[in-house]
């Protein structure tokens, strides 16, 4: 129940095929005869210097995969010189990720209701967050066909099915029981009580009024950092600058909401012709060939979702910190390989078939 949670997508899944098979149809052009004996990873994103590009992007529910997931996973990107995005459907609070991990902390905003949209942000300011992520794309639920199978949901349900599911995985079953099985902690937290408000979130029953009116008046809000996830139209990202947004996350939600919809690195070449803020880019990056495709074809940055969700769910802290050590040697060898000793100098000249005006040093920020 749990693994199908973590690994499936929206209806029948194609989606999540064609992020993948976008990505691996890429392919490099390398560079011969430059001086790579030495390499840097490192970017500046948003006038923060990070020692790779790479963000761990907001994913819920963590605390189903391991205990104390979110904090593991927000720990693991401070070790890792990385930002961390807590989701609003987080199972350890904002105060408490933000007093137990550290590092560069990002708050992503679903909007369930207005007045709560207005009190987490007023929280994750007042913790110390710096960047805030609006996701735009779950105007509704996604019909995920394994959860709808397997009845997956928080609270879990105490059905037969889902009893005996825990029972045969044991080792689950019992870091489970001795942590609590996991809430939605940020709504469980005095001023946050509304039990409709937690049901809208589990059934991805945003509010679907939510507009460009609404968006400036964040805007206007949140002091810092904004960025807007899920937008897949360069038209839209242009109108999101225009209203004062610092960057956008190209996104279809890792294939999540809706299946059939472009995969986001197929539009990143329009993107990076129009955009001069930060873009950045997930679903469907596994490895670090993947990461070095998207800086070459103009993002500024990754994020990763599933890749370290998988070492969660097999590992805890340890297993996400593998994933990004894995990755991170990845990067490397492929910057090696291609040609290129800064990730930062990365850009279209890279790609075989592919002409960006710009490469990922020339962006603002």
């Amino acid at each position: 129940m749990v693994f199908d949670y973590l690994d499936g997508a929206a209806e029948s899944e194609r989606g999540l095929r064609r992020n993948a098979a976008a990505i691996e149809t890429i392919c490099f052009d390398p560079k011969r005869l430059e001086d790579v004996s030495k390499r840097d990873l490192s970017i500046e994103l948003f006038g923060r210097k990070q020692q790779m590009p790479l963000v761990i992007a907001p994913t819920g529910l963590n605390g189903a995969l391991w205990a104390d997931g979110d904090v593991m996973l927000a720990r693991a990107a401070a070790n890792a010189g990385i930002p961390f995005v807590l989701s609003t459907a987080s199972n350890v609070t904002i105060e408490e990720v933000a007093d137990r991990a550290g590092g560069d902390l990002w708050f992503q905003l679903y909007v369930v209701q207005r007045t709560l949209a207005r009190s987490l942000t007023d929280r994750a300011l007042a913790a110390g967050y710096k960047t805030l992520v609006l996701t735009v794309d779950v105007a509704v639920n996604g019909k995920r066909e394994r959860d709808m199978r397997n009845g997956f949901a928080i609270p879990f349900r105490y059905s037969p099915r889902a009893m005996l599911d825990g029972v045969m995985h044991p080792s689950w079953l019992m870091r489970q029981l001795s942590h609590g099985l996991p809430a939605l902690a940020n709504f469980a937290s005095a001023g946050s009580t509304d039990v409709n408000a937690q049901a809208a979130l589990m059934n991805r029953q945003m509010d679907a009024s939510f507009a460009w009116d609404d968006l400036k008046a964040l805007r206007d809000l949140w002091p810092h950092t904004l960025l807007v996830k899920g937008v897949l139209s360069a038209d839209e990202a242009e109108r999101c600058v225009g209203l004062g947004v610092d960057g956008v996350v190209i996104s279809n939600h890792g294939a999540r909401q809706l299946e059939d919809v472009a995969a986001p690195i197929a539009k990143l070449p329009e993107f990076a012709g129009r955009l001069h803020q930060p873009i950045l880019v997930d679903s469907g990056f596994r490895r670090g060939a993947d990461v070095v495709k998207a800086l070459a074809l103009g993002a500024n940055a990754v994020m990763l979702g599933r890749a370290t969700l998988y070492g969660l769910a097999a590992g805890g802290e340890a297993g996400v910190a593998d994933v990004l050590r894995i990755i991170r040697q990845e990067i490397d060898t492929t910057l090696a390989l291609i040609g290129c000793a800064r990730a930062a100098d990365l850009g279209s000249k890279f790609i075989l078939g592919h002409t960006v005006p710009r490469s990922l040093g020339e962006a603002e920020g």
